[in-house]
C-alpha cells in the first residue's frame, strides 16, 4: 500500500502522519518495555534476591540473556509466516495484548520476588519481540514509498535505540528505590497498556499472502526461511551484513560494565554514560542516513559506515593505552574531568553513529528488494541470523576473555574483524563499492 505524494515529507514529518506515528510509538513502547523489564530484573537479581535463586548472580544474568534470545532462534520462522499471512495491524495488536498479559505476570513476580515467574516473563518478552519483528520491518514498505524508506527506517532505528536507553535507565533507577520491584512491575504494565493503545491507531495493512499455510515445525520452517533468503545472493549478503552489525554491537555493549570499571576506573554511573553515548550515536547515525542518501535507498552508505566502525574502533583502543587507573572508582563528574576520557566518548559516539549509517541502508535495501509476498519471512530469516551471530559473539568474547585478552584488546580485535567483514562484502557484492564511489562523486561538488 504505497502512499505517493507530490511532496515528500521530511522523516520527522512522518511522526505527524497516521501511516507512521502509531506504528512508531507501538514499536517504541515494546523496545522500551523489553529493556525496562530485563534491566530491572537483572538489577534485582544482582542486589536484592540473590538468595532466592539457586544460581549465582553472574550465571543468572547470562541465563536472562539466553532466555530472551531463545525465541528468536525457535520461532522467527513461524513469526515471518504469520506476518505474511495475516494483516499486520491485527498481528501487532495481538502482540500488544500478549505483552500486557506477560507484564501482569511480571508485576506479580516483582511484587513477590518470584524468580521462576520472572524467568518465564523473560522468555515471554523474547517471544513478544520475535512475533513483532517481521511485522515491524515488513510494515514500512506497505506504507512508505521508496524515497521514504531510508528516512522511515532511520526514524525506526533511532526510536528503538532511544527506547532501549530509556528502558535501561528507568529499570535501573526505579529498582534502586525502596519499593523498586513494585515500581518496575507497575511501570511495565503501564508501558504495555500505552503500546496497546497506540497499536489501535495503526492503519489497515492487508495480508500479502493470505493463502499461506503456516508450518509449525520450528526446525523445518527455520531452514525453509533461510533457503528462501539464500535464493538471491544480493539479499543473502545484505542479511549477513546486518547480522555482522549485531555481532559488532553486542561485543561493545556487553563489555561496558567491565570496560567502565577496570579500564576507565568508573563506577556504575559511568557504565550507564557509555551506554547512553552509544545509543545516542546509533540514533544520530540512523537519522543522518536520510540526509546522506538524499531520499533514495543508497547501498553506498554501507562501506562508509563500515569504515567508521573500524577506524573509530581502532582509535578507541589507542585512546585507552596508558590510561592511569584512579585509586577509587570515579563518578561521572570526576570521569568527565579527565580530557583523555572525552576522546574515549567521542570514539564511542562516532563508531556507534557509523553503525547506524551502516545498518539503515541495508534494512531499506532488503525491504525494497524482497518480493512483497514473502518479505516478512525474509525478515524473519534475518532475525534468526541476528540471533545466531549474537550467540557466536558471546562465545567469541568469552573465549578471548578466558584466554587472558583484555577488554580493549577484545574490542580492537572486533574492529579489525569488521574491516575483514567489509572487504568480504565488497568482494562478494561489488555493487556496494560502486555505489560508494558514485555517492562520493555526487557529494564532492556540494563539499567544494
Amino acid at each position: 500500500m504505497m502512499h505517493p505524494s507530490a511532496e515528500r515529507p521530511h522523516q520527522f514529518a512522518l511522526l505527524r502522519q497516521r501511516r507512521f506515528a502509531p506504528f512508531f510509538w507501538t514499536q517504541f513502547g515494546g523496545a522500551a518495555n523489553d529493556n525496562l523489564f530485563k534491566f530491572g530484573f537483572t538489577v534485582m537479581i544482582a542486589y536484592r534476591v540473590q538468595a532466592a535463586s539457586a544460581l549465582p548472580a553472574g550465571l543468572m544474568v547470562n541465563l536472562i540473556a539466553a532466555l530472551y534470545i531463545l525465541p528468536f532462534v525457535l520461532f522467527s520462522a513461524t513469526s515471518g509466516q504469520l506476518s505474511d499471512k495475516w494483516p499486520k495491524e491485527r498481528l501487532m495488536r495481538g502482540v500488544k495484548l500478549l505483552e500486557i498479559a506477560i507484564m501482569l505476570l511480571a508485576l506479580w513476580g516483582f511484587a513477590t520476588a518470584n524468580v521462576p515467574a520472572l524467568l518465564a516473563c523473560t522468555f515471554g518478552m523474547g517471544l513478544h519481540s520475535t512475533l513483532f519483528g517481521p511485522a515491524k520491518y515488513a510494515y514500512l514498505p506497505q506504507h512508505l514509498d521508496s524515497s521514504e524508506l531510508t528516512g522511515g527506517n532511520g526514524m525506526t532505528e533511532m526510536g528503538t535505540f532511544v527506547a532501549i536507553l530509556l528502558g535501561n535507565l528507568a529499570g535501573g533507577l526505579l529498582m534502586g528505590l525502596r519499593e523498586g520491584p513494585l515500581l518496575v512491575g507497575l511501570s511495565c504494565v503501564l508501558v504495555a497498556l500505552a503500546g496497546c493503545a497506540a497499536s489501535l491507531r495503526i492503519p489497515r495493512t492487508p495480508a500479502l499472502d493470505p493463502g499461506l499455510r503456516v508450518g509449525w515445525n520450528p526446525v523445518r520452517e527455520t531452514l525453509a526461511n533461510l533457503r528462501l533468503a539464500a535464493r538471491d545472493p544480493l539479499l543473502l549478503q545484505a542479511l549477513l551484513a546486518i547480522s555482522w552489525m549485531w555481532f559488532y554491537g553486542v561485543a561493545f555493549l556487553t563489555q561496558f560494565p567491565v570496560f567502565a570499571r577496570h579500564v576507565l576506573g568508573g563506577d556504575e554511573q559511568v557504565a550507564s554514560l557509555l551506554l547512553a553515548v552509544f545509543s545516542v550515536g546509533v540514533g544520530l547515525g540512523s537519522l543522518a542516513c536520510a540526509w546522506l542518501a538524499r531520499g533514495r535507498v543508497e547501498p553506498g552508505l554501507v562501506p562508509l559506515g563500515a569504515i567508521g566502525m573500524t577506524l573509530f574502533g581502532v582509535d578507541l583502543y589507542l585512546a585507552t593505552r596508558g590510561l592511569a587507573q584512579p585509586v577509587a572508582l570515579q563518578g561521572i563528574a570526576a570521569f568527565l574531568g579527565r580530557a583523555a576520557h572525552w576522546r574515549v566518548m567521542a570514539d564511542l559516539l562516532l563508531l556507534s553513529a557509523s553503525a547506524g549509517v551502516y545498518s539503515v541502508p541495508l534494512y531499506a535495501l532488503i525491504q525494497q528488494h524482497t518480493p512483497a509476498s514473502h518479505r516478512a519471512r525474509v525478515i524473519a530469516a534475518n532475525n534468526i541470523l541476528n540471533a545466531l551471530y549474537m550467540i557466536v559473539c558471546s562465545g567469541y568474547c568469552a573465549a578471548l576473555l578466558a584466554a587472558g585478552v583484555s577488554v580493549p584488546e577484545l574490542l580492537f580485535s572486533v574492529a579489525l574483524l569488521n574491516a575483514v567483514a567489509c572487504a568480504w562484502l565488497l568482494w562478494r557484492q561489488p555493487v556496494y563499492g560502486r555505489r560508494f564511489v558514485g555517492w562520493l562523486l555526487r557529494r564532492a561538488p556540494a563539499a567544494s
